[in-house]
């Protein structure tokens, strides 16, 4: 069953690749949704697909060398019809 997931990360998450490796995982996990930068130094994160395969996602980021995860936020959102993974600003 499908799902979809709202993130806000906080922590060391910009400019360490977090944006790179998110779209990376995500798509080799067949997932669709975005993430991108804000203003504020937390990076946003919405996420479709299989909801074990969604936690999969953000296991692999708390695992990535330069990617720090101080602070996570995550919602419930309605399903999209969307294609693919986008990495935006």
């Amino acid at each position: 069953m499908k799902v979809r997931k709202h993130f806000y990360f906080s922590g060391r998450v910009q400019e360490v690749g977090f944006r790179y490796q998110s779209a990376r995982l995500a798509r080799s996990l067949g997932l669709t949704g975005w993430v991108r930068n804000l203003d504020d130094g937390r990076v946003e994160l919405e996420a479709q697909g299989e909801e074990m395969l969604i936690w999969d996602l953000v296991t692999a980021l708390h695992k990535q060398p330069y990617i720090r995860i101080a602070d996570m936020e995550t919602a419930d959102r309605p399903l999209k019809e969307e294609a693919g993974f986008q990495m935006t600003n």
